[in-house]
């Protein structure tokens, strides 16, 4: 990357999920606390099981998409179309006008759900009968596919997977294109679908004996507690520079952004300089420890909150919490779940961090502000 200092502003963000759709419905549940999971029957050998999960009603697409159009696109691209097109609108932007956009979508599972169903194809029917809808669904970039050739962009197209780091990687090529002039703008986002298959496997394998959960308790580190949930969110992006005054009033700015490895003790020294840090925690045993370590070493310095509750469990969630923390810039409020007894507001919010963690120990930290500091 380029040595040269930008500022990077949030211009609109888009966001489908268990909660609702839009912007609106999600600061909805966040000052609620969570968002009211559906309970699916899952038939399994040993009986059948109700299961909690968050899920997205893409019903609103319609409103940007024919129907025509959308006969032979899937669930999980659906997802991405109406979160890209929710943050366009909320910036302003038209679709006519998306000549200079890049796309880039990060997701942690892809298109797993079209890709089983193509192979199940295969199974039941023999190479020669394959599905070629569900074929030609499951490639990994078919979501950015589809959002590119909706918008009619011609700047570049990625998709990135990586898991829980998936948006952090994806955040470190758009700020690559607006540095080096590739693009005007970015529309930036994450998707992932629940897949009832992996989904209730490691439902039954790690949260049977806690009974199926109605909440998700991100801070109660002691168990399983996750809850699936799916959806889209994303972020429209661009370059400001100091004699730039056009266009609307951002969210926030993109001033920091960190991942790899290292102790929660130094994250801990490392993060006191926001005023509220939005933690990943998603009731996943396997990444409690480091939130919990993290906790710990942090005290009651800094105000922590856990947006999941109202999304759910899924290796994107971080994109959820970006929207949420341009929200609360936006409305200097503190939303989502609270940990702790520190007091939420007590001055005005410039910086918010998000922080994920992995299962293995890696980080992904991404910081806010409210002012147009410089991302270097």
């Amino acid at each position: 990357m380029s040595t040269e200092s930008i500022k990077i502003a949030i211009e609109g963000v888009g966001c489908v999920g268990g909660f609702g759709c839009g912007h609106t419905a999600f600061v909805s549940a966040l000052q609620q606390g969570y968002a009211k999971a559906q309970l699916e029957e899952k038939v399994h050998p040993d009986g059948s099981a109700f299961l909690p999960a968050l899920l997205a009603d893409t019903s609103r697409l319609t409103d940007f998409v024919a129907r025509r159009a959308l006969r032979r696109i899937d669930h999980y691209a659906r997802m991405a179309l109406l979160g890209g097109y929710l943050a366009l609108e909320d910036a302003g932007v038209p679709s006519s006008a998306c000549e200079k956009l890049g796309v880039i979508v990060a997701s942690g599972y892809g298109a797993t759900t079209t890709t089983i169903n193509f192979l199940d194809s295969v199974i039941d029917n023999g190479d020669s009968y394959a599905s070629p809808t569900n074929f030609s669904n499951s490639v990994h970039n078919v979501a950015a596919a589809y959002l590119s050739m909706q918008l009619q962009a011609l700047g570049p197209s990625l998709t990135v997977s990586q898991f829980e780091l998936s948006i952090c990687a994806a955040l470190q090529s758009a700020v690559c294109w607006l540095e080096q002039g590739r693009v005007d703008k970015v529309l930036i986002g994450a998707v992932d679908e629940r897949n009832a298959l992996l989904n209730d496997y490691c439902w039954q394998r790690s949260a049977a004996s806690d009974g199926a959960n109605t909440q998700i308790a991100p801070f109660d580190y002691r168990r399983q507690s996750a809850i699936a949930g799916e959806g889209a969110a994303f972020l429209l992006l661009s370059r400001r520079d100091d004699n730039t005054s056009c266009g609307n009033t951002p969210y926030g700015y993109i001033t920091g952004l960190d991942s790899g490895r290292c102790t929660p003790a130094q994250l801990a020294a490392d993060s006191t300089a926001a005023d509220v840090l939005v933690l990943g925690a998603d009731g996943q045993l396997a990444t409690a420890d480091s939130y919990s370590r993290l906790a710990a070493d942090l005290g009651e310095v800094l105000p922590l909150v856990s947006c999941a509750p109202c999304y759910g469990s899924l290796p994107t969630g971080q994109a959820f919490d970006l929207i949420a923390a341009a929200l609360m810039l936006r409305d200097q409020c503190v939303y989502g779940v609270a940990a702790g007894s520190k007091q939420l507001v007590n001055s005005p919010l410039r910086t918010i961090s998000a922080l994920k963690f992995a299962p293995d120990g890696q980080f992904g930290q991404i910081t806010l502000s409210s002012q147009a500091g410089v991302y270097a």
